[in-house]
């Protein structure tokens, strides 16, 4: 059966479904299929999850951090089962309300594996799917580990879904993922270890804020390995061993589970891409600026799926714009990653916007950077929070704001401002004399400029 539309969107996540709706309000033929149930990464298995249960784990750090003190006696270990039913309170309405979304929209819902079968064609099942343009917004999937026994390794999405968290958890991966796991599961009573095959974590981050919060990683404490590999997982009659080597040396842990935390890639590899006649590389199907492909003019690309900009939510969104503008007669618009933040949801957490210290100077910049580290300051202090810190650049002569980055207390929403004033060309001296409300994080910012 084959069947004509003017759009075919592959991937119902914050991309996907704000494109198939921005093109159906602009009066064309939209279908949308997933393979999965519609909703996408951020909402059922990555972001909104994740800081649900992160809220459980933010009582458990102050009471830990303030019993320093001797305000609290005994902190409280959170009921892992009890979160797990208050994430689902968020993640559960999210598939029909997205269909019934869809549907009112008048939009055609497939359910099933999308794949080219011709640079104008797809099929889904036994459906021929023939459009004018095809938009990839299929996000993406854990990333394949070399490693013997990787099969025993339990995803980043199924982290997620744990209905108890065992005693022993190694983590493999030093990344954004990786962080966030380990600082909820150490606060949820588990006995965490990181493994890292880098001899740094988090490498898109600052690293002198880094250190920092690796120190407070150590302290919580989280055994924390770099420069480790692992090369075999295996099943043993109460868990799991893990082999490493670091440095030539050979190292064991053993854990009750073992977690993919070592990164996700673009979701692409079901779409038979070459005989769409689409080209994509590891950070996914190649696009220009207005994110059409690069060898298909039939085929954009957006969100993860796309070799743009940083795999982040409001990327997915900003690409959703442009896609939607080139293809409902708005032809021109161009992608602008300019002042996107990205976010650890650690505790503390640790936030960046904007270029590093390093990559301005490779530019041949002149600026200055205000960096310190800030255990001392009330916003800190107040939560018995040592672990605090800023890196700012600001170019000489022109006082624009190159790059910020944070770490502490009120980091992921301080990190905000700082991605205004990047995005509108706020300049220091204008984000310094601005009155925020004080006692913040906020009024921070005038100190860190």
């Amino acid at each position: 059966m084959t069947r004509n539309f003017d759009i075919v969107v592959v991937g119902t996540g914050v991309a996907g479904t704000a494109i198939a709706k921005g093109c159906r309000a602009a009066g064309l033929d939209v279908a949308i299929v997933d393979e999965l149930p519609y909703g996408g990464t951020c909402r059922l298995r990555g972001c909104d999850p994740k800081k649900v249960l992160r809220a459980a784990a933010e009582p458990v750090a102050a009471m830990a951090q303030l019993g320093e003190v001797g305000i609290f006696a005994e902190p409280a270990v959170p009921d892992w089962r009890a979160m797990m039913g208050f994430k689902r309170r968020f993640t559960d309405p999210v598939t029909p309300s997205k269909e019934t979304s869809l549907a009112d929209a008048g939009i055609v819902m497939l359910h099933g594996t999308a794949r080219f079968v011709s640079p104008d064609a797809m099929a889904v099942g036994d459906a021929v799917l023939q459009a004018g343009h095809f938009v990839l917004a299929a996000g993406s999937r854990p990333a394949d580990l070399p490693i013997e026994g990787a099969d025993l390794l339990l995803h980043s999405d199924g982290f997620l879904d744990l209905e108890r968290l065992p005693r022993r958890v190694a983590l493999v991966g030093g990344g954004y993922i990786a962080m966030e796991f380990a600082h909820l599961a150490v606060r949820a009573g588990a006995e965490v270890t990181m493994l890292q095959r880098g001899v740094r974590l988090l490498a898109g981050f600052d690293p002198d804020l880094v250190d920092l919060l690796v120190e407070r990683t150590h302290d919580l404490p989280v055994d924390v390995r770099v420069g480790t590999a692992v090369t075999v997982v295996e099943r043993t009659a109460d868990g799991y061993r893990v082999h490493a080597d670091q440095e030539g040396r050979s190292l064991r842990f053993d854990a009750d589970l073992v977690v993919h935390a070592a990164g996700r890639v673009p979701n692409l590899g079901g779409l038979d891409l070459e005989a769409g006649n689409v080209a994509a590389g590891k950070r996914g199907v190649e696009v220009d600026g207005h994110l059409r492909s690069a060898t298909n003019p039939r085929v954009f690309a957006a969100g993860d799926a796309a070799a743009s900009g940083m795999p982040l939510t409001p990327k997915a969104s900003h690409d959703a714009e442009v896609v939607v503008a080139n293809l409902t007669g708005r032809a021109g618009r161009r992608v602008d990653y300019g002042g996107m933040p990205s976010v650890v949801f650690s505790l503390p957490p640790l936030a960046s916007v904007g270029l590093q210290e390093e990559e301005a100077a490779r530019r041949g910049l002149r600026f200055r950077v205000n960096h310190a580290v800030t255990g001392d300051w009330f916003s800190a202090r107040r939560l018995n929070e040592p672990c605090s810190g800023h890196k700012v650049l600001v170019e000489e002569g022109t006082g624009s704001i190159l790059g910020a980055h944070l770490v502490g207390p009120h980091a992921d929403e301080v990190i905000n401002l700082f991605a205004l004033a990047i995005r509108h060309g706020i300049t220091a001296d204008r984000l310094a004399e601005t009155p925020f409300a004080y006692p913040t994080g906020g009024a921070d910012v005038a100190s860190m400029v």
